[in-house]
């Protein structure tokens, strides 16, 4: 049977090539849920073995989707991830907590998510300065090219009274009907097929070529 610093070390590899696979090669090999269960297994063991704290464990940081491609950028606000559950022993306990601040009672509202990449869009003046991906959380890939083709995102704003500096947070997407006719042409050419829209999205972001970006059809949803 294995020590529980060697059940933590394995979950640690594990999470870290899951993480690269992820995030930087868009090729996942294993779902979220399971992906999601590894991390939770592996916060239970750090929490009962502190002592084998690691600052570069996976349960500490944000997956990143940096490339040495394109210039890193610093988020003026860190970007961070939501947490999941699959528990409603989890959620009865973050409800309570938040009743518990705010000492009454409040309405939840639910949302589906959507499955994009993590978009940062910074205007100056109106004008669309710059786009970052969300990278580590604190610093992120500059895809401002790349996102200039994405149709539904302005490059101008309009209206009166526009705040000299602007950030906008949203996701980008890569639609069904984009996602498919994509990987029938790959699969025509003999090439590896997208796992998923989202894994496609990202990986289209990070093209070199912002004429194929735009051949590609995505798309923007700002929060």
């Amino acid at each position: 049977m294995k020590s529980a610093e060697e059940k933590i070390e394995l979950l640690r590899k594990q999470l870290h090539q899951h993480n690269y696979n992820y995030y930087v090669l868009s090729q996942p090999v294993i779902s979220d849920y399971e992906f999601d269960k590894l991390m939770h297994d592996l916060l239970v063991l750090e929490e009962q073995y502190p002592d084998l704290h690691d600052p570069n464990s996976p349960t500490v940081r944000v997956g990143s989707d940096i490339s040495n491609d394109f210039d890193q950028i610093s988020h003026r606000y860190p970007m961070l991830s939501l947490q999941n559950t699959y528990s409603e022993a989890e959620v009865a306990d973050f409800y309570n907590r938040v009743k518990k601040g705010l000492k009454e009672d409040f309405e939840i509202i639910c949302e589906l998510k959507y499955d994009g990449t993590s978009i940062s869009l910074i205007y100056e003046e109106g004008k669309l300065k710059r786009a970052v991906t969300r990278g580590d959380g604190r610093r992120g890939d500059d895809v401002t090219q790349n996102v200039r083709t994405i149709r539904n995102v302005p490059l101008l704003l309009k209206g009166e009274n526009i705040p000299e500096y602007l950030e906008l947070r949203g996701e980008i997407l890569l639609p069904w009907s984009s996602f498919d006719a994509i990987n029938k042409e790959r699969e025509e050419q003999e090439e590896p097929l997208f796992a998923n829209p989202r894994n496609a999205a990202s990986c289209t972001l990070k093209l070199l070529n912002s004429r194929v970006v735009a051949s590609r059809r995505l798309e923007s949803y700002i929060y």
